[in-house]
């Protein structure tokens, strides 16, 4: 039976987490190892002058192997492929994201940072989001599909698949589009509002302005246009 090693950078309570789990155990033996809360936006950082600590903990997903990180989504993937699952799992799952992970922001995401990390491992992997919204149907309708055929799609090195689903209803959605290229626009602009909070000190805090513009064939493109984009995203930091 395959192993299959599920992380995110949401945490373990996450309810994109839970629906990925429950979607891989027909495939496989699932282990979890997720950080214990939010972890997003921390890229493929990992921990290396601090000790980390994993402890296993009940999860909603019958037979699911699930434990508890307080290191960051990269770390998860090590700790989980390296000490905690028997053997190399066979494949890694990271996601499902609270938010597309796609475009320019793809260098950001922790969870895009964790598939990378399994990649660099040398494990087969797929990166999962959907729109920070609470419509699932999309991701509830294409998810198994679209899982069992990626775990038989091979990758180059250090090469992910990257899957974003549109937060729509499903007679919305027009399909899947596979093959999308990563885009080079912004998925967002970002810009920082100032508050002063003392004399000498200014408070910055992001604002996102939601761009509407991409190139066609891209993962941005699709998901604008109301598609799943499926694609493939390589590391080359």
């Amino acid at each position: 039976m395959k192993k299959i090693l599920i992380t995110n950078d949401d945490g373990i309570d996450s309810d994109g987490l839970i629906r990925l789990a429950k979607a891989a155990v027909d495939f496989g033996e699932v282990w979890v190892v997720a950080p214990d809360g939010q972890r997003s936006a921390m890229s493929h950082s990992i921990t290396l002058r601090n000790s980390m600590e994993a402890w296993k903990c009940d999860f909603p997903v019958p037979g699911v192997h699930a434990y508890a990180c307080d290191g960051k989504p990269a770390d998860c993937v090590r700790i989980g492929a390296l000490n905690i699952v028997p053997g190399k799992p066979d494949h890694v799952f990271s996601g499902i994201n609270y938010g597309y992970n796609a475009a320019t922001d793809l260098q950001y995401s922790a969870t895009a940072g964790a598939a990378f990390e399994a990649a660099f491992q040398g494990i087969h992997t797929i990166a999962f989001s959907e729109e920070a919204c609470e419509i699932h149907e999309v991701t509830d309708r294409y998810l198994k599909e679209i899982m069992a055929e990626l775990m038989e799609s091979p990758l180059g090195a250090n090469q992910i698949w990257n899957v974003n689903f549109p937060g729509c209803v499903l007679e919305q959605c027009q399909g899947i589009l596979r093959d999308r290229k990563v885009s080079t626009d912004v998925f967002y602009k970002d810009r920082y509002r100032e508050t002063v909070v003392a004399p000498g000190r200014i408070s910055y805090m992001v604002e996102g302005v939601l761009q509407n513009h991409a190139e066609e064939g891209t993962d941005l493109r699709a998901i604008f246009d109301r598609y799943v984009s499926v694609g493939i995203a390589t590391n080359i930091s």
